[in-house]
């Protein structure tokens, strides 16, 4: 190899520029030649020779962020789903065709290369996307911008399914090197837990308060690059590692005591280890909590540290920095940013308040009461008992306020109190969230309605100017240009490329709906997708599926609000129609599901079970064959979702309304020319407007009617009585005729539809859905009217790309500018 690399000293095209790049770095980099490389080698040694480009933009960009010191955003978050970067970066950087073009002269398959890349395993579900899909707009729009989380080694879990059960096994994703990320050593800071309070008197006869004998532990720095498209902006997604403070207790060690000698080490490396440990026992809650802390002090000290830099005046720092919370799992950086100011750096009580109120806003993400995270007082007192104080003073501080105001409602600062004093005393996260935030978002216009008007409604009434709408969206690039090349191509061949910064530009594509040339062209498209997509599932399922029967998708976190199991009926409903007419019209169908449960959620993990058990009689099953099938995807991914979305028909998003706060996968599908089918929910009822309410599936009740129907006393076992069959559907899951030799397994999923309530109305919603479903296969026989729809639903998705959602947070709530990065601007001052 060294002979091909002096071979290239002769001045270089592009292509020879490239492959230089690559072999210098299979060589000097790795250690190896042609004949000893893998093809996890080739991967890395692309993806080195990619992130060249990427640090010389990206030492551009730190560079001119400190040169023009503009306010800047951090945003910090729990998860980031970032999905593969390698395709994505090239794609941002304009080199796709360059380095694909170059690496397959070599003779190797260059998408065979990228798919060597392991998805990173930093987050979960809808949260950790919508976050990565923000970087990505921050980079694109050149917003001075950084994003904290926390460097997770397992992640989540990786999903296996045995005998129809999920298996939850470590996603050791970092088990080899991570080519994107670099660590930053001199980039610790130490995060302090345990430990107690003295109060003391300073010489100016203050009183001061000392948080002491406290356990640390080192977060440190691993940054990786977030280019921006067709930019020179590339920005930085900083993540946190945990260290010990103690590497080695050679004491321990010497006494021939080898496990206490590390077991320090271990138990603090614990903390950013996995993401989300289960809360179901009280070692996971204690853990949870911890990595909480350690995100939200790392990353305050992160922000100050880089404040201090050209600032010493407190008071500066709204004007120069905007940190928002992504959900509440950051909201323990209110009071860290309070305890840094008044006893690190000695700013007033009422005057650090009023910067940290001015600095922070908060997104809320959930509906659902349960979900709001509260920590109980005694987590308080034993690890972060200085920050209790704090809480405490902020609350006392608030109950003032509310008490001043509402004079004349005695029950109302209880309902707003930070503290929940009744049976466990809790902190209320949510409520220190909006009290110590200058600005709180809802992600959906109904779910933002909702927050004012039910969830939060008495701090909209105190506080109705902090209360605002940022509709969720999602990248193009990725879930577009990236995920679905061919209609890519093909729009830009009808509309040109100018949709990929601006997708407003899509409605152009309403001209064309009916175009014939462009339908067929479309539905080959599509047609394409979705043979790939049964390579897939033949592959990894072994089952074989019609690419000309209708593609039904539900893909996402499975959770009862979600409604799998309303699906489920609808399936179990359909192979009963076909057993008792099997001449009866039934347009084919392949019913495909993905997505995880959490490893402590019975039910949803029972959902699984009964997805494949369903899934096993109808695909064996002889006189339902061609008609139906039913696949359950393991380990749902970005990867798997990018050949999901653009090989979809139908997508379902069935949540009961008032529960989903805004959900994106609804987006993807249509973007990819996907239909949908769902209800009044999150940003359905946003999607419904713009792509016009007579190209979407809507069906059942509205948020206000299932708000109604509860007050008035919701029955549905009337629905069971009444509906013979919904009554059969269920029957056959609580008789075990699902089960595959356990008759009671599903048992405990009809108890909670017929004896516990129903919480999610399904009984309620069955009907109609059925009514609905049954409109869609009829549509899917005329395939150039099911064309025209899809044209016109990717049409109409300009409103939800998240460059919207970035410029609407950037002007009203952050209040910061585009800046321009120019080249070549690198000197001795870097960050």
């Amino acid at each position: 190899m060294t002979d091909e690399l002096d071979a290239m000293n002769e001045p270089l095209d592009k292509d020879m520029i490239i492959i230089k790049s690559f072999l210098e770095h299979l060589e000097y980099t790795l250690g190896k030649d042609k004949y000893s490389a893998t093809k996890y080698d080739r991967y890395n040694a692309l993806a080195y020779a990619v992130r060249k480009y990427l640090v010389e933009r990206w030492l551009d960009t730190q560079q001119a962020y400190y040169n023009t010191d503009n306010k800047r955003v951090y945003y910090i978050s729990m998860e980031f789903l970032m999905g593969r970067t390698l395709g994505n970066s090239l794609i941002n950087l304009g080199l796709y065709d360059d380095f694909r073009d170059a690496i397959n002269s070599l003779g190797y398959d260059f998408e065979e290369i990228l798919s060597e890349e392991q998805d990173a395993g930093l987050g979960n579900g809808g949260l950790g996307r919508l976050a990565a899909c923000f970087l990505d707009s921050m980079a694109t729009m050149s917003i001075p911008a950084y994003g904290y989380g926390i460097r997770y080694e397992y992640g989540i879990f990786r999903q296996q399914i045995v005998d129809g059960a999920q298996v939850e096994i470590p996603d050791n994703w970092l088990r080899y090197r991570n080519p994107w990320e670099l660590d930053r050593q001199e980039h610790l800071h130490t995060v302090k837990f345990y430990g107690r309070v003295i109060t003391t008197f300073n010489k100016d006869n203050k009183l001061v308060r000392e948080w002491v004998d406290t356990e640390d532990v080192m977060a440190m720095a691993y940054d990786t690059p977030i280019p921006g498209y067709d930019t020179q902006t590339v920005n930085t997604l900083r993540l946190w590692s945990a260290k010990s403070s103690r590497e080695f207790d050679l004491k321990f060690f010497n006494e021939g005591n080898y496990i206490r000698a590390v077991e320090k080490k271990m138990q603090t490396e614990t903390i950013s280890k996995v993401l989300y440990p289960a809360d179901n026992v009280i070692e996971g809650k204690e853990l949870r909590f911890k990595q909480e802390y350690f995100l939200a002090s790392a990353t305050v000290h992160d922000v100050l540290y880089r404040f201090k830099k050209k600032h010493t005046d407190m008071r500066l720092l709204p004007e120069k920095v905007a940190i928002q919370l992504n959900d509440t799992h950051p909201t323990l950086a209110i009071p860290e940013l309070m305890r840094v100011l008044i006893d690190l750096e000695n700013v007033e009580w009422e005057d650090a308040w009023a910067i940290t109120k001015k600095t922070f806003a908060y997104t809320n993400h959930t509906i659902l009461p349960e979900a709001l995270e509260q920590w109980p007082v005694w987590f308080f007192e034993q690890i972060l008992p200085r920050h209790l104080q704090i809480i405490y003073e902020i609350n006392d501080y608030f109950m003032k306020e509310v008490r001043a105001r509402f004079p004349d409602d005695p029950d109302r600062p209880a309902r707003m109190s930070i503290v929940e004093e009744h049976w466990e005393r809790k902190i209320r996260m949510a409520h220190l969230a909006i009290v110590g935030s200058h600005s709180v978002n809802g992600v959906a216009e109904l779910h933002s309605q909702i927050l004012r008007e039910r969830l939060f409604k008495d701090f909209y009434e105190m506080y109705p100017e902090r209360f605002n709408n940022k509709t969720n969206g999602i990248t193009q690039r990725r879930w577009l240009k990236m995920a679905n090349p061919p209609l890519a191509h093909l729009i830009d061949d009808y509309i040109g490329d100018g949709w990929v910064t601006d997708l407003y530009e899509l409605e152009k594509l309403r001209a064309v709906a009916e175009d014939p040339e462009f339908s067929q062209r479309w539905q080959e498209v599509k047609r394409c997708n979705k043979e790939e997509l049964a390579a897939y599932i033949l592959k990894h399922n072994d089952i074989v599926v019609d690419p000309n029967s209708l593609f039904d998708c539900q893909v996402k976190r499975i959770h009862e609000y979600k409604r799998q199991l309303l699906n489920v009926l609808h399936i179990i409903t359909l192979y009963n129609r076909i057993k008792e007419n099997p001449e009866a019209e039934v347009t084919p169908r392949t019913f495909i599901f993905a997505g995880k449960a959490a490893p402590a959620y019975f039910a949803a993990k029972l959902v699984i079970r009964l997805i494949n058990g369903v899934a096993k009689v109808v695909n064996e099953d002889p006189d339902v064959a061609g008609r139906i099938k039913v696949v359950f995807l393991a380990n749902y991914s970005v990867s798997l979702a990018e050949q999901i979305f653009p090989a979809s028909d139908l997508s379902e998003q069935i949540s009961t309304a008032g529960t989903e706060a805004s959900g994106t996968g609804n987006m993807k599908f249509a973007l990819n020319g996907a239909l949908t089918i769902g209800t009044l929910d999150g940003a359905n009822i946003e999607m419904a407007e713009e792509v016009h309410r007579e190209n979407i599936f809507i069906f059942g009740l509205t948020a206000e009617e299932v708000s109604h129907l509860k007050e008035q006393g919701y029955n549905p076992r009337e629905y069971y009585n009444g509906n013979p069959e919904l009554k059969k559907a269920i029957d056959m899951i609580s008789s075990g005729f699902f089960a595959q030799g356990t008759p009671d397994l599903f048992v405990p999923l009809t108890d909670s539809l017929m004896n516990l309530g129903d919480n999610y109305m399904l009984l309620a919603d069955y009907a109609s859905y059925i009514a609905c479903q049954e409109e869609v296969g009829k549509l899917f026989r005329n395939k150039n009217e099911w064309a025209r729809l899809a044209i016109l639903n990717c049409a109409g998705m300009g409103k939800f790309s998240s460059d919207r959602t970035i410029e609407e947070y950037a002007r009203e709530i952050w209040g910061i500018k585009p800046m321009d990065v120019h080249p070549g601007t690198v000197n001795v001052k870097r960050l």
